[in-house]
């Protein structure tokens, strides 16, 4: 498993801020993220980042589109901004040679889901017209709030199903708003039924990213609130999510504000890591189990 955050800098630092915090993955913005303005970036700029971040010894790089993009919307104004700001930003994925773009579809506002997906898949598929073989267009789900689309596995189904399953996307699961959408992360055989269920539905070979956060608020809450890893109500559990057998080979980045509420930091990678190592033992010890109670059953017959 690859360990990283999502760091600030934007393409002229993100490399060399990953690389401070003891990450082999980043995650950034490639724009100011509370302004719709698009910056001209330095071709040279672009161009060097690859380079760049090979030399921190990052081994993934994801850019976040901006959270004021809403391609659910029915606001005319609001969905042609979203639309335009997406292909932006992949472009920008693209010059940088990242994996892929994660990003949220947005609320229907209380249009209903059917009429948020209607809006949704055109404005999705210019955006993967913009893609590459290399990046990705990825979905997050959502924590369920409001109107957010994509807050359940046969939500972000229907996407992909709508979509025709394009070549070029992906999903990123977040598991601060698995929990708070009802799915619990802490609970192997419920995580196991969990991708099952998306192996089933979308296959996991679309899940390409994972964000791992802890939450503020309770199981179904509905609420998206970070919190820093082992500060929240999963805690120390999260370590069930980082350790199952499916999810290990992805990158998991930390969004959370980090101990001096600037970011994803050392002690937020020195914890992710810690929660790793306890998963993959207690994984490992349990599939060790399994094996010799089915040994034994064999032998009794």
């Amino acid at each position: 498993m690859l360990f990283g955050g999502h760091v600030s800098g934007g393409v002229k630092a993100a490399p060399e801020r990953a690389k401070e915090i003891g990450a082999d993955a980043l995650q950034c913005f490639v724009q100011s993220p509370r302004a719709w303005r698009f910056p001209n970036h330095d071709p040279d700029v672009l161009a060097g980042f690859a380079e760049r971040a090979r030399k921190a010894g990052i081994q993934a790089v994801f850019v976040h589109a901006i959270y004021l993009c809403n391609v659910a919307s029915p606001d005319n104004e609001l969905y042609e901004k979203s639309v335009t700001t997406l292909q932006k930003t992949v472009d920008a994925a693209c010059a940088i040679d990242a994996a892929g773009v994660v990003f949220h579809v947005g609320s229907h506002l209380g249009a209903g889901f059917d009429v948020g997906l209607k809006r949704a898949v055109p404005a999705v598929e210019q955006v993967l017209e913009r893609c590459s073989d290399k990046t990705w267009l990825l979905i997050e789900n959502s924590a369920g709030t409001g109107g957010t689309i994509g807050r359940s596995l046969e939500e972000l189904a229907a996407l992909v199903d709508r979509l025709s399953g394009h070549p070029r996307l992906g999903i990123c699961l977040d598991s601060c708003h698995l929990w708070a959408s009802g799915y619990d992360v802490t609970d192997p055989a419920a995580l196991d039924s969990l991708l099952d269920e998306f192996d089933s539905v979308i296959g996991l070979d679309r899940l390409r990213a994972l964000h791992v956060n802890d939450s503020q608020t309770p199981l179904g809450s509905n609420r998206d609130r970070h919190a820093n890893l082992k500060e929240g109500l999963i805690g120390n559990k999260l370590s069930v999510f980082l350790g199952n057998p499916r999810l290990q080979n992805l990158p998991a980045v930390v969004e959370t504000e980090g101990q001096q509420g600037k970011g994803a930091d050392a002690e937020e990678m020195r914890k992710l890591r810690a929660l790793w190592k306890t998963g993959t033992s207690k994984a490992g010890r349990a599939g060790k189990a399994s094996t010799a109670s089915k040994r034994h059953r064999r032998v009794g017959a």
